[in-house]
């Protein structure tokens, strides 16, 4: 995918900088790279800046640490069709109302109380009709599609203010990829109005269940973040579990029961080739994540009904042994940086959450509430660790800091588990199981503040997310 900057032809006068505020730090690649430019680099680091980088006295944005939010107004329109777009115009103007408004920090002005029409992409804007409804956030755009081309570029505007927000943005791929283009305005839109890293434009890895409670078939199963354009990446053959995608989102890990046992496996994304990693006679292999290098796997491994944890090299195959205690240590997770592992141990008595080197070595415990703790997972952003908690008989998503501190229960339900992070580390998808004998397993997302928890929609019954980086 492209991407361009081109200038506001509004007539509008443009706002003049008084600063900066935090800039989004996630880096933007190409996804089909269909048009040569002379300078890609530079033109994605003039175009994002333009967009990205807010007047430091800006009214248009939401803080989204604050103890109370008001939901920001924002329109819509349909996006213009300047040439063979069809479908594709509403289309996508309608997933970006969605990726935003599905975040709890934007409601949508219904399209009956518009007052104005934007008929063109580059017809001057008539701020005191959208103030007149309460908009705020006003996002246009158009697209143009021919042949295996589609182009999509948009403009954000401060109602309020009567003000464009930077330049504009424009994305060209795939027909194909249309989706991929509407996620990727949402997200300019999301980071330019709320500082937080990007993260509509990610797909999620998951096992897709299937038949009766008690004979239940899984098959790993591949989507966007919002549940759309799923792929099925293997048959009910053989039990799968704890996908996890690699670092750059080209690799999978999951443990599966093609050979009797649970050993740990590795697909290739594109191909969809799979290896075992190599099985150890007389043990079992799960519990699998990437160093975030992607060049080793951190599991544990179970002999003589002891699990340890193992790390190995992808390309050697040498394991090295972690941990040797006549306990239970398993669900191990890098820290961003690599140096540090988290995992969950009973070597006190109970699951707990201990931290060592990624050498191995000393543990020290950092969970200290009530309960039992399981599947910590360390944020992207290297600040928190999220957790499953299990405490008088129910099940919680819950966040910590590294050292235990704040700690804070985002659910709480018959059976919370397995939580996955954001690539922007402040949303986490996690598996939802309904009680009793008919109960099904779906995937739910959650902010890390506790608000705006959602069902993922999925086809059948779904477990163990695994959320993937950005997409290259």
């Amino acid at each position: 995918m492209i991407f361009e900057r081109f200038p506001c032809k509004t007539g509008a006068n443009r706002a003049k900088p008084k600063g900066q505020s935090r800039p989004d730090k996630t880096p933007v690649q190409n996804e089909d790279r269909m048009t040569p430019i002379k300078s890609l680099t530079t033109a994605l680091l003039l175009g994002l800046a333009s967009l990205v980088a807010l007047p430091a006295q800006a009214e248009l944005n939401i803080t989204i640490d604050s103890p109370v939010i008001e939901p920001m107004p924002f329109a819509v329109p349909d996006f213009i069709d300047e040439g063979g777009a069809g479908d594709y115009a509403t289309n996508i103007a309608r997933v970006v109302a969605a990726d935003l408004a599905g975040t709890g920090l934007f409601i949508e002005t219904p399209k009956d109380a518009y007052i104005s029409r934007v008929t063109s992409f580059d017809a001057p804007i008539a701020y005191a009709d959208w103030q007149a409804i309460n908009t705020q956030a006003l996002i246009t755009g158009a697209v143009q599609a021919g042949g295996d081309r589609i182009v999509v570029k948009f403009r954000l505007y401060d109602v309020a203010s009567g003000q464009p927000l930077g330049d504009g943005l424009q994305f060209a791929g795939t027909p194909q990829s249309w989706r991929r283009m509407a996620h990727k305005v949402a997200d300019a839109v999301y980071s330019r109005i709320t500082g937080e890293g990007r993260y509509f434009d990610s797909r999620v890895v998951y096992v897709a269940e299937s038949g009766p409670k008690n004979q239940r078939q899984k098959r790993l199963g591949v989507m966007d973040y919002d549940g759309a354009n799923v792929q099925y990446l293997t048959d009910s053959s053989s039990i799968v579990l704890a996908p996890r995608f690699s670092p750059n989102g080209d690799r999978i890990l999951f443990t599966s029961y093609a050979s009797g046992f649970p050993a740990i496996y590795l697909m290739d994304v594109g191909s969809l080739k799979t290896r075992n990693l190599g099985e150890v006679p007389g043990t079992m292999t799960f519990a699998p994540r990437f160093s975030p290098d992607g060049n080793t796997v951190v599991f544990s491994l179970e002999k003589g009904g002891n699990s340890d944890i193992y790390a190995m090299d992808i390309g050697s195959g040498q394991m090295n042994q972690l941990t040797n205690a006549p306990s239970i240590e398993t669900s191990p997770s890098f820290s961003p940086d690599g140096s540090k592992i988290v995992f969950e141990s009973d070597r006190s008595g109970t699951q707990q959450i201990y931290i060592m080197s990624a050498r191995g070595g000393e543990a020290v415990r950092v969970s200290g509430g009530k309960g039992r703790y399981s599947t910590p997972v360390w944020s992207p952003r290297g600040d928190m660790i999220a957790f499953t908690k299990q405490n008088e008989g129910r099940f919680h998503i819950g966040v910590m800091l590294t050292d235990g501190g704040e700690e804070r229960l985002l659910t709480a339900s018959f059976l919370d588990e397995g939580p996955t992070w954001a690539p922007n580390g402040r949303v986490i998808m996690f598996t939802r199981e309904s009680a009793g004998a008919s109960g099904q397993a779906g995937m739910m997302s959650v902010d890390i503040s506790g608000r705006n928890l959602r069902q993922i929609p999925t086809e059948g019954p779904a477990s163990d997310p695994s959320w993937s980086p950005l997409l290259p």
